[in-house]
């Protein structure tokens, strides 16, 4: 009862030491926190992208991380990859920790905040930049969805945690692959 309790009053998610599949025991529930979006089995996936919908890197969580705890590492691998801060970061209010990336260099942060009563604020969300970056945050996760589509993610082939790593790496060399080729073919 103390366990149902948790999950079905208090939103606790974790399944600690329950297996849910008997072929991935790594398993995971994932709820997206809304009522009308059905439970999920798997792991989390973090798909960051730039320009041209190329994927720059993508990592396959052992335990389901707070979307508030991925912006600023995001960002720092970004930096690490390609030598500099991105210009322009878009997140949803989940991942909100502005404060962070601006800190870290980012010159503009697009993230939502639905609650604010600051009338600044009020008007820096309906900037031209500021909606634009979040119209591409939206079509991030239309790429998310040609991933699962396309090439399969939304079920690994192979087995065990490293198997799923390789599937999604996959699954993003292949996209990626088309995404530069489209790219080149347009110039």
């Amino acid at each position: 009862m103390k366990q149902a309790r948790a999950w079905v009053l208090g939103g606790n998610t974790r399944a600690d030491n329950k297996i849910l599949s008997m072929f991935e025991t790594d398993t995971e529930v994932i709820r997206k926190g809304k009522a009308s979006k059905p439970t999920q089995f798997g792991k989390m996936v973090k798909i960051q992208e730039a320009e041209n919908q190329i994927v720059t890197h993508f990592e396959v969580f052992d335990q389901r991380p707070s979307d508030s705890d991925l912006l600023t590492p995001s960002i720092e691998k970004h930096k690490e990859l390609l030598d500099r801060v991105p210009d322009l970061v878009a997140a949803d209010a989940a991942a909100a920790n502005e404060a962070a990336a601006l800190q870290l260099g980012v010159k503009q942060v697009a993230v939502p905040s639905r609650s604010t009563k600051s009338e600044k604020r009020k008007q820096e969300q309906k900037k031209r930049w500021f909606k634009k970056a979040q119209k591409w945050r939206t079509g991030c996760e239309g790429r998310i969805s040609v991933l699962k589509r396309r090439h399969g993610l939304n079920r690994s082939r192979y087995k065990g945690t490293q198997g799923m790593k390789r599937w999604v790496g996959f699954g993003v060399m292949a996209d990626n692959m088309i995404n530069i080729g489209i790219h080149l073919a347009k110039r």
